[in-house]
Protein backbone atom coordinates (compact mmCIF):
# COMPACT_ATOMS: atom_id res chain seq x y z
CA UNK A 1 0.00 0.00 0.00
CA UNK A 2 1.09 3.58 -0.60
CA UNK A 3 -0.07 6.55 1.47
CA UNK A 4 0.87 9.91 -0.03
CA UNK A 5 2.12 12.57 2.35
CA UNK A 6 4.76 15.24 1.77
CA UNK A 7 5.71 16.75 5.11
CA UNK A 8 7.81 14.66 7.55
CA UNK A 9 5.58 15.54 10.55
CA UNK A 10 2.54 14.26 8.65
CA UNK A 11 4.42 11.09 7.69
CA UNK A 12 5.34 10.51 11.35
CA UNK A 13 1.72 10.97 12.42
CA UNK A 14 0.50 8.43 9.86
CA UNK A 15 3.18 5.90 10.84
CA UNK A 16 2.12 6.12 14.51
CA UNK A 17 -1.53 5.72 13.55
CA UNK A 18 -0.81 2.75 11.26
CA UNK A 19 1.35 0.97 13.82
CA UNK A 20 -0.80 1.52 16.87
CA UNK A 21 -4.32 1.31 15.44
CA UNK A 22 -5.02 0.82 11.75
CA UNK A 23 -2.89 -2.24 10.93
CA UNK A 24 -3.62 -4.15 14.19
CA UNK A 25 -7.35 -3.45 13.83
CA UNK A 26 -7.58 -4.46 10.18
CA UNK A 27 -5.10 -7.35 10.02
CA UNK A 28 -4.90 -8.53 13.64
CA UNK A 29 -1.15 -7.97 13.86
CA UNK A 30 0.55 -7.23 17.18
CA UNK A 31 1.86 -3.63 17.06
CA UNK A 32 5.23 -4.57 18.58
CA UNK A 33 5.92 -8.19 17.60
CA UNK A 34 4.47 -8.25 14.07
CA UNK A 35 4.93 -4.72 12.73
CA UNK A 36 8.36 -3.29 11.95
CA UNK A 37 9.03 0.30 10.96
CA UNK A 38 12.03 0.48 8.62
CA UNK A 39 13.63 3.80 7.75
CA UNK A 40 16.67 4.84 5.70
CA UNK A 41 17.79 7.59 8.05
CA UNK A 42 19.07 7.80 11.61
CA UNK A 43 18.39 11.52 12.06
CA UNK A 44 15.46 13.77 11.34
CA UNK A 45 11.72 13.55 11.99
CA UNK A 46 11.40 10.08 10.46
CA UNK A 47 14.89 8.83 11.33
CA UNK A 48 15.40 5.88 13.68
CA UNK A 49 16.09 8.11 16.71
CA UNK A 50 12.92 10.20 16.59
CA UNK A 51 10.72 7.34 15.36
CA UNK A 52 11.82 5.09 18.22
CA UNK A 53 11.08 7.79 20.77
CA UNK A 54 7.62 8.46 19.30
CA UNK A 55 6.77 4.76 18.90
CA UNK A 56 7.94 3.98 22.45
CA UNK A 57 5.57 6.65 23.80
CA UNK A 58 2.71 5.33 21.66
CA UNK A 59 3.19 1.58 22.15
CA UNK A 60 4.77 1.36 25.61
CA UNK A 61 3.61 4.36 27.62
CA UNK A 62 5.33 5.22 30.92
CA UNK A 63 4.08 3.02 33.75
CA UNK A 64 7.26 2.19 35.60
CA UNK A 65 10.63 3.88 35.97
CA UNK A 66 13.01 3.22 33.10
CA UNK A 67 16.78 2.97 32.79
CA UNK A 68 18.41 5.90 30.99
CA UNK A 69 21.69 5.36 29.21
CA UNK A 70 22.95 8.35 27.23
CA UNK A 71 19.96 9.68 25.31
CA UNK A 72 18.05 6.37 25.43
CA UNK A 73 15.57 5.21 28.06
CA UNK A 74 14.59 1.54 28.33
CA UNK A 75 11.42 0.33 30.03
CA UNK A 76 9.87 -3.07 30.70
CA UNK A 77 8.30 -4.49 27.49
CA UNK A 78 10.37 -2.27 25.21
CA UNK A 79 11.42 -3.81 21.89
CA UNK A 80 15.22 -3.66 21.66
CA UNK A 81 18.01 -4.78 19.32
CA UNK A 82 21.52 -6.00 20.11
CA UNK A 83 23.96 -3.96 17.98
CA UNK A 84 27.23 -5.85 18.55
CA UNK A 85 28.19 -9.49 18.90
CA UNK A 86 28.46 -10.67 22.50
CA UNK A 87 29.76 -14.23 22.54
CA UNK A 88 29.63 -14.48 26.35
CA UNK A 89 25.91 -13.80 26.38
CA UNK A 90 25.35 -15.63 23.06
CA UNK A 91 23.50 -12.66 21.59
CA UNK A 92 24.54 -11.19 18.28
CA UNK A 93 24.28 -8.08 16.15
CA UNK A 94 20.70 -7.75 14.89
CA UNK A 95 19.04 -9.98 17.52
CA UNK A 96 15.73 -8.47 18.68
CA UNK A 97 14.25 -9.00 22.14
CA UNK A 98 11.97 -7.46 24.77
CA UNK A 99 12.96 -5.94 28.11
CA UNK A 100 11.53 -8.32 30.72
CA UNK A 101 12.81 -7.00 34.05
CA UNK A 102 14.76 -4.13 35.62
CA UNK A 103 16.50 -4.48 38.97
CA UNK A 104 17.73 -1.15 40.32
CA UNK A 105 19.35 -2.75 43.38
CA UNK A 106 21.70 -4.95 41.36
CA UNK A 107 21.86 -2.43 38.47
CA UNK A 108 20.71 -5.08 35.98
CA UNK A 109 18.27 -5.13 33.07
CA UNK A 110 17.01 -8.42 31.67
CA UNK A 111 16.14 -8.84 27.99
CA UNK A 112 14.25 -11.84 26.66
CA UNK A 113 15.65 -13.20 23.38
CA UNK A 114 13.59 -16.15 22.08
CA UNK A 115 12.56 -17.08 25.60
CA UNK A 116 16.06 -16.69 27.10
CA UNK A 117 16.37 -13.97 29.74
CA UNK A 118 19.79 -12.35 29.37
CA UNK A 119 21.20 -10.09 32.09
CA UNK A 120 22.78 -6.74 31.21
CA UNK A 121 24.63 -4.57 33.67
CA UNK A 122 23.44 -0.97 33.35
CA UNK A 123 26.95 -0.10 32.14
CA UNK A 124 26.56 -2.55 29.20
CA UNK A 125 23.41 -0.98 27.78
CA UNK A 126 25.39 0.68 24.99
CA UNK A 127 25.09 -2.73 23.32
CA UNK A 128 21.33 -2.34 22.77
CA UNK A 129 19.03 0.21 21.13
CA UNK A 130 15.28 0.59 20.85
CA UNK A 131 13.99 -1.39 17.87
CA UNK A 132 10.47 -0.15 17.18
CA UNK A 133 12.11 1.43 14.12
CA UNK A 134 15.30 0.10 12.51
CA UNK A 135 17.45 1.18 9.58
CA UNK A 136 17.28 -0.56 6.20
CA UNK A 137 20.81 -1.83 6.86
CA UNK A 138 19.86 -3.36 10.23
CA UNK A 139 16.77 -5.02 8.72
CA UNK A 140 18.81 -7.08 6.25
CA UNK A 141 18.38 -10.81 6.75
CA UNK A 142 15.19 -10.40 8.81
CA UNK A 143 11.53 -10.66 7.87
CA UNK A 144 8.39 -9.33 9.50
CA UNK A 145 4.65 -9.88 9.09
CA UNK A 146 4.21 -6.19 8.28
CA UNK A 147 6.58 -3.39 7.32
CA UNK A 148 5.89 0.35 7.43
CA UNK A 149 8.40 2.62 5.71
CA UNK A 150 8.71 6.38 5.20
CA UNK A 151 9.99 7.43 1.78
CA UNK A 152 10.72 11.10 1.17
CA UNK A 153 13.02 13.02 -1.17
CA UNK A 154 15.11 14.07 1.84
CA UNK A 155 16.07 10.36 2.12
CA UNK A 156 18.88 10.74 -0.39
CA UNK A 157 20.58 7.59 0.97
CA UNK A 158 17.48 5.46 0.41
CA UNK A 159 16.83 6.66 -3.08
CA UNK A 160 18.52 3.67 -4.66
CA UNK A 161 16.71 0.69 -6.13
CA UNK A 162 18.61 -1.95 -4.14
CA UNK A 163 17.86 -0.31 -0.78
CA UNK A 164 14.15 0.09 -1.57
CA UNK A 165 14.11 -3.56 -2.65
CA UNK A 166 15.76 -4.63 0.62
CA UNK A 167 13.22 -2.73 2.74
CA UNK A 168 10.13 -3.82 0.79
CA UNK A 169 11.10 -7.50 0.73
CA UNK A 170 11.33 -7.63 4.54
CA UNK A 171 7.51 -7.73 4.74
CA UNK A 172 5.89 -11.18 4.55
CA UNK A 173 2.23 -10.16 4.35
CA UNK A 174 2.00 -6.38 4.25
CA UNK A 175 4.14 -3.40 3.26
CA UNK A 176 2.95 0.20 3.63
CA UNK A 177 5.00 3.04 2.15
CA UNK A 178 4.28 6.54 3.46
CA UNK A 179 5.66 9.53 1.58
CA UNK A 180 5.83 10.85 -1.97
CA UNK A 181 5.60 9.07 -5.31
CA UNK A 182 8.36 11.35 -6.55
CA UNK A 183 10.79 9.94 -3.95
CA UNK A 184 9.81 6.37 -4.87
CA UNK A 185 10.24 7.08 -8.59
CA UNK A 186 13.69 8.63 -8.05
CA UNK A 187 14.78 5.58 -6.07
CA UNK A 188 13.43 3.01 -8.52
CA UNK A 189 15.19 4.77 -11.42
CA UNK A 190 18.50 4.98 -9.56
CA UNK A 191 20.17 1.63 -10.14
CA UNK A 192 23.68 2.89 -9.41
CA UNK A 193 25.12 1.38 -6.28
CA UNK A 194 27.79 3.27 -4.41
CA UNK A 195 31.26 1.80 -4.93
CA UNK A 196 32.95 0.41 -1.86
CA UNK A 197 36.72 0.57 -1.72
CA UNK A 198 37.70 -2.31 0.57
CA UNK A 199 41.16 -3.09 -0.88
CA UNK A 200 40.18 -6.75 -0.52
CA UNK A 201 42.06 -7.79 -3.67
CA UNK A 202 45.25 -6.14 -2.36
CA UNK A 203 44.86 -7.81 1.04
CA UNK A 204 44.33 -11.23 -0.54
CA UNK A 205 47.42 -10.71 -2.70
Amino acid sequence: MFIEKEDPEGVLEIILELTKERIPKRFGFDPVDDIQVITPMHRGTVGTGNLNEALQKALNPVEVKGVTRGNRTFRINDKVMQIKNNYDKEVFNGDVGRVSKVNFETQEMFISFDGRDISYDFMDLDEVVLAYAVSVHKSQGSEYAAVVMPILTQHYMLLQRNLIYTAVTRGRRLVVLVGTRKALAIGVKNNKTQKRYTYLRDRLA
